[in-house]
């Protein structure tokens, strides 16, 4: 385990960045990472729309064959699509892809199969059923020209309510703070803007839906706001101090709310800090990945999953990794073969499948997909830089779900 000090750590930024194969740097803007506009490491399968074209299923006469349970549903970051895939092995893999918007980050998933998908022109809402884009909802905010890559202006952390009735989208202002989007998944209009930290990198809402909070990479916080009242509360979250400032590694990524309301947010495989937001205060538990962290997600038992992307030093870091933190603390650390960004989690919590899109450069085209209980993984193919994922459940009824 790494025992410098987060002072030291953030003054040596620059010669790490030179350094480092996978992680953050400093950007144009002075924020953390590459500008990620590129990508040319490697790449373990083919452009998604090649795949889609290739391993598409048969289309019955009257529309496209519904598409089946079990199907995973990924953000292509560096195109204007989501993918769908067929994870199981010896499946089809990816058959289908969907127009959306440019470099779609994000998205959240509805009971009634609804994707909604934050992408750099607006949020584009999907009718996963019928693999059809249904909307393109602009953004109030203001963002500037629409362009792709990491410091793109535009949508990235987005959540559901619980009841389904709102969406909650947090919004990059390059070069400043962002905002939360508040959307009627009804009227499929922006009806609140709220102002947050900078670049919104993960937006989650509380249990019973009485708040959202929006994970501000750059400004080392986390804003949550109130849903009746659109109140907000800043609250820092920066376990290793926030020196460096925009050039800092050492910030928040992603997320998630325990069940108890308090946010998990894993740093450097080394602290994962817990959050709550009833009091502000901040508490540090210990991590054994020793490796830059990006991704978080709970399975239904409460335990963490956290994406290690990559080494800041290869020298002194490990590589990339998933690891599987129990409720009790307990980890097991499955090493993974290239960047990696987010994980999605089956129904059953039994598989996991990690996005290989990664926000700066170095992605490859595919998911890892990874046994929780043997930790075996596979590569799977699909989509093109993939970062957000979603496994959907269940079609929605035909003839009653809204369209």
């Amino acid at each position: 385990m790494r025992t410098t000090t987060g002072a030291v750590r953030a003054a040596g930024i620059v010669t790490l960045a030179l350094l480092a194969a996978v992680g953050c740097s400093t950007g144009a803007d002075g924020a953390d990472s590459a500008n990620g506009t590129g990508g040319t490491g490697s790449s373990a399968g083919t452009d998604g729309s090649s795949q889609a074209a290739e391993r598409a299923p048969e289309r019955p006469t009257g529309g496209p064959a519904r598409t089946p349970e079990d199907t995973l549903l990924l953000t292509d970051f560096g195109s204007d699509t989501v993918t769908f895939a067929d994870p199981a092995e010896g499946g089809k893999g990816a058959f289908d892809t969907v127009e959306v918007g440019t470099a779609p980050y994000g998205l959240a998933v509805g009971d009634d199969g609804r994707a909604w998908v934050a992408t750099a022109e607006g949020v584009a809402v999907v009718d996963t059923a019928k693999r059809e884009r249904l909307a393109l909802i602009p953004y109030e905010t203001e963002t500037g020209p629409v362009t792709t890559g990491e410091y793109r202006g535009g949508g990235m952390g987005i959540a559901l309510a619980p009841d389904g009735k709102h969406v909650y989208v947090g919004v990059n202002v390059p070069g400043g703070n962002g905002t939360l989007e508040i959307i009627d998944t009804e009227t499929r209009e922006v009806t609140d803007t709220v102002g947050t930290g900078r670049r919104p990198f993960d937006v989650d809402v509380s249990r019973d839906g009485s708040e959202v909070y929006a994970t501000n990479h750059d400004s080392f916080d986390v804003t949550a706001v109130r849903t009746d009242t659109l109140k907000t509360r800043r609250f820092e979250v920066a376990p290793y101090g926030t020196e460096g400032g925009l050039g800092s590694w050492l910030k928040p990524h992603y997320a998630e709310v325990r069940e108890d309301g308090r946010l998990l947010l894993p740093f450097e495989g080394e602290r994962l800090a817990v959050l709550d937001p009833r009091t502000g205060d901040v508490d540090i538990e210990r991590m054994t990945a020793d490796t830059h962290q990006h991704g978080a997600r709970l399975t239904p038992d409460g335990t963490l999953l956290a994406v290690g992307t990559g080494p800041i030093d290869p020298a002194e870091d490990e590589g990339p990794s998933l690891t599987v933190r129990s409720p009790d603390g307990d980890e097991r650390v499955i090493p993974l073969d290239g960047p990696h960004e987010d994980v999605a989690v089956s129904p059953d919590g039994d598989t996991a499948y990690v996005t290989g899109g990664f926000t700066r450069d170095g992605f490859w085209d595919g998911v890892t997909v990874v046994d929780l209980d043997s930790g075996d993984t596979r590569r799977l193919p699909a989509g093109h830089r993939p970062l957000g994922a979603a496994v959907l459940g269940p079609p929605a009824d035909p003839t009653g779900a809204p369209s």
